[in-house]
């Protein structure tokens, strides 16, 4: 599934075609993907011009021009692909099945984008911008790991007490909105702490953060700003909306490298494999402590 990296990538290679441009033309082109369409979905959208496009942890959200909110989740293979834009302008050769090909949005700058989803885990929804913090899909997510709250001391108040796994604890997306399990494995590496620890481990009895809790706050934001300057990771369905594949996957210190030597410097241990909350998790037993 995109993580945070991979849907942010994709919001900067559509928002230069989609912002500011009216939704002239919407194909449906079937009635459902993980779940129904909105009732008479494209009628409600065409005509309405795209004001902003923003993204909420794995979530897309175009403000439309009638305080509506257009929400869009990739799934487990969704993807979006943007054709002629302006002349040079997100028009990469790319593969195409079109049979896959379920919803076609036609901008009235002249660009289409199309979204593809073969496994149909992906969905879409229209909403009030007002009731968007008190819908259930958001109303319980965290904060964002890229912005401004995230630090040593909200992970120390975030985890204050908390018995279960370090590595549970940042999956946990009413705690952090966003991060996924190859990022959780990549942070935790760099910060050299285990994903077995407890999360509670991360705060003195005084409440403040450890050494380890600014290693991990640095870590993530590090992890995550490298990971969107590469497109991501394209490890199966992953790509950008110009075709291109991300290719962050190439700077994986941990994460699917199980048996091989730890990267850090001086260390002589061993990627391990472990199964967490059926998952599986990368790590060094040597470093990560």
């Amino acid at each position: 599934m995109p993580e945070l990296p991979e849907v942010e990538t994709v919001r900067r290679g559509l928002e230069p075609a989609m912002v500011g441009a009216r939704l002239a033309r919407v194909e449906q082109r079937r009635p459902d993907l993980r779940f129904p369409f909105p009732e008479r979905f494209s009628a409600r959208l065409e005509g309405r011009r795209i004001r902003v496009l923003s993204r909420r942890a794995k979530y897309l959200l175009a403000d439309l021009d009638d305080a509506n909110v257009l929400l869009m989740h990739l799934g487990m293979s969704g993807s979006f692909r943007v054709d002629g834009a302006s002349p040079g302008d997100f028009h990469y050769p790319r593969l195409k099945n079109v049979a896959h090909d379920h919803v076609v949005f036609h901008l009235s700058n002249g660009a289409t984008i199309t979204y593809n989803d073969p496994r149909r885990f992906g969905f879409m929804r229209l909403l009030p911008r007002a009731d968007l913090e008190a819908d259930a899909t958001f109303a319980r997510l965290g904060v964002e790991p890229l912005g401004n709250e995230l630090d040593a001391a909200l992970l120390a108040r975030l985890f204050k007490g908390k018995g279960a796994p370090l590595k549970a604890a940042l999956l946990d997306q009413r705690l952090i909105a966003g991060l996924g399990n190859i990022y959780v494995c990549e942070a935790l590496h760099r910060a050299g702490l285990s994903p077995r620890r407890a999360a509670g481990a991360l705060v003195t009895k005084a409440g403040q953060p450890t050494a380890g809790a600014r290693r991990l706050a640095l870590a993530i934001r590090h992890v995550l700003e490298e990971a969107v300057a590469a497109g991501g990771s394209s490890i199966s369905d992953h790509r950008q909306p110009d075709g291109d594949l991300g290719y962050f996957q190439h700077h994986f210190r941990v994460y699917d490298r199980e048996a091989e030597p730890c990267p850090t410097p001086g260390c002589r241990g061993i990627v391990r494999r472990i199964a967490q909350s059926g998952r599986s998790t990368f790590f060094c037993g040597d470093c990560q402590k």
